[in-house]
């Protein structure tokens, strides 16, 4: 064995660990960065063009939230950093933390200006990441029943949040 490949796994381990660790503050960083509720309404009470455009801004505002999740879990889910097992592993947590920290931040973006249809699915769709994630976590394999079932939903929820933000 040379020395290049006796050092490949090594680097690899540096590699996972670093996008481990940069997902991780990612998630940390959307966490903080969320408005509470207070901000939130003081916001909503300083709008000048009243309901309707609080509403807008407001389906707005979670339609973007929304790409930025699906965008995410997409990422770290088809991550693929060799066959490394720890490279493996370093990808199934970042696609945990991804589906699991982007369902409670979409939970976070909802307001009460949020229009209901879209509430409604995003709530759906934000539960049923979480359900996934955990699932995983639990050890549920792909093909779990059950898991299976959440994919399928997540996957009808997030087809169904597109078409309302296209309108």
């Amino acid at each position: 064995m040379s020395e290049t490949s006796a050092l490949r796994p090594d680097r690899l381990v540096v590699v996972a660990l670093v996008v481990a660790v940069g997902a991780l503050a990612v998630a940390i960083w959307a966490l903080l960065s969320a408005p509470s509720a207070g901000e939130a309404t003081s916001a909503g009470d300083e709008a000048s063009s009243g309901d309707e455009d609080s509403s807008e801004e407001a389906g707005a505002h979670v339609c973007g939230a929304f790409d930025t999740v699906r965008t995410a879990v997409s990422l770290q889910t088809n991550a693929d950093l060799g066959a490394d097992p720890v490279a493996v592993q370093a990808v199934a947590a970042n696609a945990r933390l991804a589906t699991l920290g982007g369902g409670q931040y979409l939970l976070m973006q909802l307001s009460d200006a949020t229009p209901s249809d879209l509430a409604e699915s995003v709530r759906s769709f934000a539960t049923t990441l979480q359900d996934i994630g955990i699932g995983q976590l639990a050890g549920s394999p792909a093909n779990d029943p059950a898991q299976v079932q959440r994919l399928n939903a997540a996957q009808d929820d997030a087809a169904r949040i597109s078409e309302l933000c296209q309108q």
